[in-house]
């Protein structure tokens, strides 16, 4: 039973649906029609793609050649992806591949229109799942119409770029070198000018330029003058020592000429320059005691006292001779210690002076050498730059920084919902639209037929009478006549 009330429950919506077909169906057919011919006419997209590997420049990169550092890889990708899409790139492209076969084109081909759609068409992706700036490896993609075309304009884009990358690297690299070639200019003129500055120093300086360099190198402040002028003091107070020493012995050799018993109590230590003058004290003292022990024991008459006496006065004549020789040559000792001395005091003095002036030179000839080796490491730096510069330039004449990666690809089929699919959705809209202007595009009637429950009075619309053998009467509401089409007949 509830089956039969289903049945013709739906028939009569069929019924409903059908008698006012006039209403719906034009626009629904029109709809279907436009998504038919939408579909016949509509061309395939195919969208080419062109893998690329990237790498950095080997120059001046030593530690790891071909490899980019921290954000290179990004900046460069940056830059592949704004010369891929320049126009003198993609023109170029163009005129390789040309016009497409349902293109006429004109004398002005390709046109700024050409280029333009050939902008919008073409992008430059990583892998899937990979971060733009993260790897190495990018897809070229551009898409066409035509599957051949869009294989030779992939292929062609690719070429291009990579020219065009290469020139941009040869005219960047000019640019250093252009730049660097004045720096270096620039730093050989002013290491030119240091380098004289310190030579004048030097020449200035004459014999005493290897001790200025130890100065400067040194920074203890040693040096073989500073140690001369150390072992010139130490002789310098030795001669004057010996000096006072033969001072004090030419003065006592001289009172001792008046008074011999001077001579006795002078210390053995003056006298060991005077070894026959020590060993006449030493033989004068023995005869002495000698006699004194004899007169003690004999009287002044006895033979051997007078012998003693005799020898005692032997011996202080022959003294009081070696004390005339000692004193001449104790003189000449003086003089000659005294002039000793004046000379080491010259040394000194000379010494000092030339330490002096190395002192006075030392901050100014330090100064000029760290400029020169300032200068020095400015010059080499620009020279290794631009020997950098010009390896770039070279390595932009002689290989490019992009590579393909196999052939270019396009896949099996277009891009895009095929014709059948687009036909399938244009028939399920041309439906919809179709029931939306049957249940909205019905104007209203003045007054209804039947009293209706509030909820049915708003939506009541006219129901014109569509045949009146079927006892259908005429303006009928939609959710009425709705409401008895869904009831069972009995």
């Amino acid at each position: 039973m509830a089956h039969a009330a289903h049945l013709s429950a739906t028939g009569n919506l069929l019924i409903f649906v059908l008698a006012h077909r006039r209403r719906w169906l034009p626009p629904a057919a029109g709809v279907a029609f436009l998504a038919l011919v939408f579909a016949a006419v509509r061309q395939d997209t195919w969208e080419a793609s062109q893998s690329l590997v990237v790498r950095n420049e080997a120059a001046g990169n030593l530690a790891e050649p071909g490899r980019f550092r921290a954000d290179e890889m990004k900046t460069t990708q940056e830059t592949i992806l704004e010369l891929a899409r320049s126009r003198a790139v993609l023109r170029q492209a163009l005129l390789d591949v040309g016009p497409a076969a349902s293109t006429h084109a004109s004398g002005t081909w390709p046109t700024d229109q050409d280029v333009t759609q050939l902008v919008e068409s073409i992008k430059l992706v990583p892998p899937k799942g990979a971060e733009f700036g993260k790897t190495e490896v990018l897809y070229l993609k551009i898409r066409d119409h035509g599957r051949q075309r869009a294989l030779a304009l992939v292929t062609a884009v690719s070429k291009h770029l990579q020219g065009r990358f290469q020139q941009l690297r040869d005219a960047k690299a000019q640019g250093m070198i252009d730049e660097l070639a004045k720096a270096v200019s620039m730093a050989q003129g002013e290491m030119a000018t240091a380098t004289d500055k310190l030579a004048a120093l030097e020449q200035s300086v004459g014999s005493d330029l290897a001790e200025l360099r130890i100065l400067h190198e040194s920074s203890s402040g040693d040096s073989d003058l500073r140690r001369k002028s150390l072992e010139l003091e130490t002789e310098l107070r030795q001669a004057q020592l010996v000096e006072r020493t033969h001072q004090s012995l030419f003065d006592l050799l001289q009172a001792a000429r008046v008074d011999q018993g001077r001579l006795l109590a002078m210390p053995s230590s003056l006298l060991e320059s005077q070894p026959s003058l020590k060993r006449l004290k030493e033989g004068l003292v023995d005869a002495q005691l000698k006699t004194a022990d004899l007169s003690g024991s004999m009287s002044d008459e006895h033979p051997l006292v007078r012998a003693a006496s005799e020898s005692e006065a032997e011996i202080s004549r022959q003294l009081h001779q070696e004390l005339e020789i000692a004193c001449r040559a104790v003189q000449v000792d003086l003089r000659l210690a005294n002039e000793r001395a004046k000379i080491l005091a010259e040394q000194l003095a000379d010494t000092r002076s030339r330490l002096a002036k190395l002192g006075s030179l030392r901050a100014a000839y330090s100064n000029l050498i760290v400029d020169v080796e300032q200068r020095n490491a400015l010059l080499a730096t620009a020279q290794r730059e631009l020997s950098e510069a010009r390896s770039s330039q070279a390595g932009a004449h002689s290989s490019s920084l992009i590579y393909t990666i196999d052939e270019p690809d396009t896949g099996s089929k277009p891009v895009g919902p095929g014709r059948l699919t687009i036909a399938a959705t244009g028939v399920v809209a041309a439906l919809l639209v179709g029931a939306a202007v049957l249940f909205l595009a019905i104007p209203p009637v003045s007054k209804p037929a039947v009293e209706l429950p509030p909820v049915y009075q708003t939506a009541v619309v006219p129901s014109p009478m569509v045949g009146t053998s079927r006892g259908v009467a005429a303006g009928v509401s939609v959710r009425k006549a709705l409401k008895k089409a869904m009831q069972p007949t009995v």
